[in-house]
């Protein structure tokens, strides 16, 4: 027996050491965790549970048989984070480059399947060169059913990926699936098709970095919706950002012990400028409402026009959709849309209740916006408000003009509670062009135009410009002291927490993607 425990011994060295000693010190020369590094650092110590360690490849052919690593350059099992269940898989690049054979897929291939049948979020860290080519086919195969499984987890359990290295061709498209995508700084890419393939197909020359890096997805793409400026950063932000999410789409987040006070925010009452086309920063009205140093942005330097997050509102976890007027004046546009409605949804997947902060003069005009789709893209953000089950809450700051006011989560489209400030003016549009097309034959007529049009507009923006019709008509249930708004959305979103909505009968509705 002596000899027989030895032999495993020696196979479970030889499966912690990976690709060998040498490789593993390229990846630390590369400023890089090992796979084993990166999960034992993420996970509760002494929590993990390796699953498949001595899978080896199948393939005999291009010499493939003389090189064999157990793993297979994967390390997938399950342990805690917090004490809670997760189950997680993480590419050894010192294995074949982190390269994706047959094996290796069927590895990540039960750990999630394990993960859907016990309810747990699934975490995948990222760092491969694409599919292991020897393979062919098989190979594109475990990619397929590595992705028909991201699918069927979506808005079942919360799945994330880190991207901490390489991340290239069919590889990029599990992580698109998920419910987000944390990339490294300045050690990381993504792309379907390299620097190499760019230069010969449209002579264009790029570098990994520019193409596919994290500052690239950050801020033009949209496809990380987190950075990190290392790999330990980057696992600590997993931890962050799992402790606003449930378990699964059964569960509801865990609520942190909270103790009422009497909740008034005076700094609140002066971040509205009485000039309403003077801007203000919506992160200074967020910091106000919510429980100190608790916002978690996502997104944070894409569509920076509007702000989304997590957040914790008395203990409670929240997601918070707001329209910052500090850039292109909180206005609507293609991507803020797209950034938005993508969030709505995973908090409405996982019962994380919304609060939607408003001051949105519009959609952003132009040609650039018509072509490139707004209709459509603005569309999503009103059919995910639309859809939203959870308790849904709107604050309107300042603004709320046009089409957009229906969009941003107003009474029409179901949100169960609507406050507005005193500062607020809702209306079709701002009190100068309305006054011009109302009023433009006696503004042409009078002796004085432009005098005429400043009487006009404040006879018009007395009417419109404030939240008192809206209120009247119960479209706002009611206008409250800025001071006040912390105080009133802990009271509403505690009484809305039993909430329950009867859905249409339906296999799904059919988004305009």
């Amino acid at each position: 027996m002596e000899d027989k425990i030895q032999v495993l011994n020696e196979k479970i060295a030889l499966a912690k050491l990976g690709g060998g000693a040498n490789r593993i010190a390229k990846q630390h020369e590369k400023k890089r965790l090992t796979a084993r590094e990166r999960v034992e650092y993420l996970l509760d110590e002494g929590s993990f549970e390796e699953i498949g360690m001595l899978v080896t490849h199948r393939t005999t052919e291009f010499g493939m048989d003389k090189e064999v690593y157990y793993g297979d350059g994967v390390v997938t099992g399950y342990g805690t984070i917090n004490g809670r269940l997760v189950y997680v898989f993480a590419q050894d690049f010192t294995v074949f480059g982190g390269s994706l054979s047959e094996t290796h897929a069927e590895k990540i291939c039960k750990v999630m399947d394990l993960a859907m049948r016990n309810g747990a979020p699934m975490i995948g860290l990222n760092d491969s060169g694409g599919a292991r080519i020897q393979e062919g086919v098989r190979s594109l195969g475990g990619y397929a059913d590595i992705f028909h499984r991201n699918v069927q987890a979506s808005g079942v359990i919360p799945q994330i990926s880190a991207i901490m290295g390489p991340c290239a061709g069919g590889a990029v498209y599990s992580p698109a699936i998920t419910d987000f995508t944390i990339m490294v700084e300045n050690n990381s890419y993504m792309f379907v098709t390299g620097p190499n393939v760019v230069k010969t197909v449209t002579n264009e020359e790029v570098s990994s970095e520019e193409l596919g890096g994290a500052s690239t997805h950050s801020t033009k793409s949209g496809v990380a919706h987190l950075t990190s400026p290392n790999g330990i950063e980057c696992l600590e932000d997993i931890k962050r950002m799992l402790s606003y999410m449930p378990q699964n789409h059964k569960e509801k987040t865990p609520k942190l012990p909270y103790t009422l006070g009497e909740e008034l925010r005076e700094q609140l009452d002066t971040i509205v400028p009485d000039n309403a086309n003077k801007p203000y920063d919506m992160h200074d009205v967020i910091n106000g409402i919510i429980d100190e140093d608790s916002f978690f942005e996502i997104h944070k330097d894409y569509a920076e026009n509007i702000v989304v997050g997590f957040a914790r509102l008395a203990g409670r976890s929240i997601g918070i959709v707001a329209n910052n007027p500090m850039y292109l004046a909180g206005c609507l546009d293609v991507k803020s849309s797209i950034k938005a409605a993508r969030f709505t949804r995973f908090c409405d997947c996982f019962n994380i209740p919304l609060l939607v902060l408003e001051d949105v003069p519009g959609f952003l005009p132009g040609t650039d916006q018509e072509w490139n789709g707004i209709i459509v893209h603005g569309a999503k953000l009103l059919y995910a408000l639309s859809e939203a089950t959870v308790p849904k809450v709107t604050v309107i700051t300042r603004k709320a003009y046009g089409g957009a006011y229906d969009v941003m989560n107003s009474k029409h489209i179901g949100a169960d509670m609507n406050f507005a400030w005193p500062s607020a003016e809702i209306a079709v549009m701002g009190a100068k062009g309305a006054s011009e097309i109302i009023f433009k034959k006696e503004i042409s007529e009078a002796a004085d135009p432009a005098a005429k049009l400043l009487e006009k507009e404040a006879e018009y923006a007395e009417l419109f410009a404030n939240p008192y019709t809206a209120a009247q008509r119960g479209f706002v249930d009611e206008v409250i002291l800025p001071r006040d708004t912390r105080r009133k959305l802990i009271k509403a979103f505690a009484m809305l927490e039993n909430k329950e909505v009867a859905v249409p009968n339906r296999k799904h509705g059919n988004i305009p993607l």
